[in-house]
């Protein structure tokens, strides 16, 4: 049987986060991933999550959560990098799709992290249009070495938690969510080693995050 679509964000993230568990124990229980659930989901789907993540093809959303058709609503760009476009995705998302759940994910040995660290230390430029999303990850790098955060995993942490806190100052729509207690935003870092999902930003749920990941 199809599981209900989450009332609150909090089970929403519960349900996210026990997906990864099994994930990271190698006891994934693939859950609608079948034939009904396919036919069951055609003319209508309910997510109960936005997942705004970085392209990185080692970053499959609905395998690291053990998820399946017409659980997620995924959104990715180079470095989870934001525009207008990703914007309207996401508020498609919370606001016809009603999903009560945003994800931003992020994840160890970056790319386009590294690439923004490089051009800051050595003014490394990367040609055509990677210069940009080189240039959107920059902030990030600069607030946290700003604070003494130096390493790779407190730079990804950062760069997670800025990308939360822009969307909710970029889209009006969200914000009104999160404030009315419809919606959470939660930023996570991904390690590709061992699978494991770290949180290290949470808006709109109560609940304790990790440093730096």
């Amino acid at each position: 049987m199809a599981e209900m679509t989450p009332p609150t964000p909090k089970e929403a993230f519960e349900l996210l986060l026990a997906g990864n568990r099994r994930f990271v124990a190698g006891a994934p229980e693939h859950p609608n991933q079948d034939a009904a659930r396919r036919a069951e989901i055609a003319p209508l789907q309910r997510p109960f999550a936005v997942l705004f993540g970085c392209s990185d093809s080692r970053l499959a959303a609905e395998i690291i959560f053990d998820r399946g058709l017409g659980d997620l609503f995924v959104v990715r760009t180079a470095g989870h990098v934001m525009g207008t476009e990703v914007l309207g995705s996401v508020e498609y998302g919370t606001n016809v799709l009603d999903c009560p759940l945003v994800v931003v994910l992020g994840h160890d040995a970056c790319g386009a992290v590294a690439a923004a660290c490089a051009a800051l230390d050595d003014g490394t430029v990367p040609a055509g249009y990677i210069r940009d999303v080189v240039e959107r990850v920059t902030p990030s790098v600069l607030a946290a070495r700003a604070t003494g955060h130096l390493t790779p995993d407190e730079i990804l942490a950062e760069h997670v938690r800025h990308t939360v806190d822009l969307l909710l100052e970029r889209s009006r729509l969200l914000a009104q969510r999160v404030d009315a207690g419809q919606a959470a935003v939660v930023g996570l870092c991904y390690r590709l080693a061992d699978g494991r999902a770290d949180l290290v930003a949470a808006r709109g749920l109560d609940i304790a995050t990790t440093s730096a990941g």
